[in-house]
């Protein structure tokens, strides 16, 4: 039995449909399924190896405790010591520290007490063209560059974890009403995430 054209053009529309529905989310859960798997081998294979334990999802846990550990030591008086050691050792090779400093800092704009990527706003970029662009404003003070007036503005990339780092007039920046979060998913997304 043939298909007519048409129906086979509507049957292929639905394929693409479910393709969208599901995709995301399952390229998402999959991402994820990979990463706990990934964790929970880690820590499980060995300890199924020389302890004959195999308890599902062990790896997880222990991640989970550790570095919670590791944040509950490093709010105390007895990370300090290690923290000006690798400082120090850091400082001597100026090629990891620059890295370091740099991770370091990016973790910190995102899970740190000084979060960075929390003031989104709308930057005029081509005033002749009227052309804008969504970014997040993270440094106000630019004296030390000897720039009067003037704010960074970091602009994430669509569809990557990467960005630029521009240096704007103020008076070219104009605050956004919505959630860091929504703007974020919303540049990330290319604009076809919907802002609430």
């Amino acid at each position: 039995m043939y298909l007519s054209q048409k129906k086979m053009k509507r049957l292929f529309k639905y394929f693409l449909q479910g393709l969208l529905l599901s995709g995301p989310l399952a390229l998402t859960l999959y991402s994820v399924f990979l990463m706990f798997n990934y964790v929970d081998r880690l820590i499980g294979d060995p300890l199924k190896e020389h302890y004959q334990l195999d308890i599902p999802g062990t790896g997880i846990v222990v991640l989970f405790l550790t570095l919670t550990l590791l944040g509950l030591i490093g709010e105390t008086i007895i990370a300090r010591p290690f923290t000006y050691f690798t400082r120090r050792l850091l400082a001597r090779a100026p090629l990891l520290n620059v890295i370091y400093t740099s991770i370091q800092d990016l973790f910190t704009a995102f899970v740190g007490k000084e979060k960075k990527f929390n003031v989104p706003v709308i930057v005029c970029m081509n005033q002749e063209n009227d052309l804008w662009k969504l970014g997040f404003v993270t440094e106000r003070n630019l004296e030390d560059f000897g720039l009067h007036d003037m704010v960074a503005v970091y602009f994430p990339h669509s569809y990557a974890f990467s960005g630029v780092l521009y240096f704007v007039p103020e008076k070219s920046v104009k605050p956004v009403n919505l959630s860091p979060s929504e703007v974020m998913k919303f540049v990330v997304s290319g604009g076809v995430t919907k802002v609430n």
